[in-house]
């Protein structure tokens, strides 16, 4: 029988545009405990440890896990200019396919936020889409407005204030057209996932499982970005990962019910949305105007509050996703719950420009 990975628990603490306290290790060991509990599982039951931390030294690491009963488990430590969340996400989730290990804790810790970079970039981006499909600035502000609707349902991200549509233009211009919320800013964090395998799941699952159903990792390296479209933000690698996993899982984006992207900007998920192929290139302004990325449309997208209102926080943004995915596909999200959600995709993009793209459902 061919072997898949399974989630069996998670586990997350709030997200701040803050440094993690002192006593940061007490915040890591509860997360953790969270994954545990929610998983029915003890220390005892884990393999192994996958762990990224931002900014943050060997040592506190070695705490929290000693605080969770796991000092005495293999740990894999990748420093942050070896992995980031995604990409430690996907290192976990092929040693479970290979048979590596039966199950796996993936930790994602941002301990101090760092600098939020490229904004000049992200804002000619939004220009030039402007210019090609006459699309108005008041479209991205809209997606500002979204993401901070679905956040005020989420007390774990960093900005969940409500905002109106003018409000978010009238704010801090960052890069014309984009102000001040309509760009993801750095924030710290701590986020657990533990993965496991089909029979250790028969064995120890307590039946809360989400299967990841396929994963695709495309670099920019794989693809030619000779005439690319919008080559500032990679637009041709998102449609690649999109496109291999799609053909991995046998699936078409219109089975997707809920989403969660890496939404570096406004204009960033509003390429996603025609990339992912949620609607054809130059539909992502009416996508938005008739309100089919949230509650009511075809689709909800970033349901947790996405990364404008998370944050940014290398190490951990990608398990956050994964995680309210999770909540979704368990029917356990609270008031942000998207009706009957059976197919769930994940994209994210890795320090290195490497995206990520996976399809989870129910287990």
């Amino acid at each position: 029988m061919q072997r898949c990975v399974n989630v069996i628990g998670v586990g997350m603490s709030p997200f701040s545009p803050a440094a993690l306290a002192p006593d940061a290790h007490v915040r890591i060991g509860t997360t953790i405990g969270q994954a545990l509990t929610d998983a029915g599982l003890s220390a005892s039951n884990i393999a192994a440890v996958h762990a990224v931390t931002g900014a943050m030294d060997g040592v506190t690491l070695q705490r929290a896990l000693q605080t969770a009963g796991l000092a005495q488990v293999p740990l894999f430590h990748f420093a942050p200019n070896d992995a980031d969340g995604s990409a430690l996400f996907a290192r976990a989730c092929q040693a479970i396919l290979l048979g590596q290990a039966e199950s796996i804790l993936v930790l994602g810790i941002e301990g101090a936020p760092a600098p939020t970079l490229g904004l000049e970039r992200l804002g000619a981006v939004a220009q030039e889409y402007m210019a090609r499909y006459l699309a108005r600035r008041e479209t991205f502000a809209m997606i500002a407005v979204k993401a901070r609707q679905h956040a005020a349902l989420n007390p774990l991200v960093a900005f969940n204030s409500l905002l109106t549509l003018d409000r978010v233009l009238q704010a801090q211009m960052i890069a014309d057209p984009l102000t001040h919320p309509q760009v993801a800013w750095a924030s710290s964090g701590v986020a657990a996932v533990l993965l496991c395998s089909s029979e250790f799941a028969r064995r120890h699952g307590n039946g809360a499982l989400v299967q990841v159903v396929a994963q695709a990792c495309v670099t920019p390296q794989q693809v030619n970005d000779q005439g690319a479209t919008f080559a500032g933000v990679d637009y041709e690698v998102n449609v690649a990962a999109a496109r291999e996993l799609y053909e991995q899982a046998g699936r078409g984006p219109q089975e997707v019910d809920v989403c969660e992207l890496h939404d570096l900007s406004t204009v960033s998920e509003l390429l996603l949305y025609e990339a992912l192929g949620f609607c054809a290139e130059g539909y992502g302004e009416k996508l938005v105007e008739d309100g089919d990325n949230t509650y009511g449309g075809n689709l909800v997208i970033n349901p947790s509050g996405g990364l404008l209102t998370l944050g940014q926080a290398s190490a951990a943004s990608a398990l956050a996703q994964c995680i309210e995915l999770v909540h979704q596909l368990r029917g356990s999200a609270g008031r942000r719950q998207v009706a009957d959600a059976q197919l769930a995709l994940q994209h994210q993009t890795g320090d290195d420009g490497t995206v990520t793209t996976t399809l989870f459902q129910r287990g």
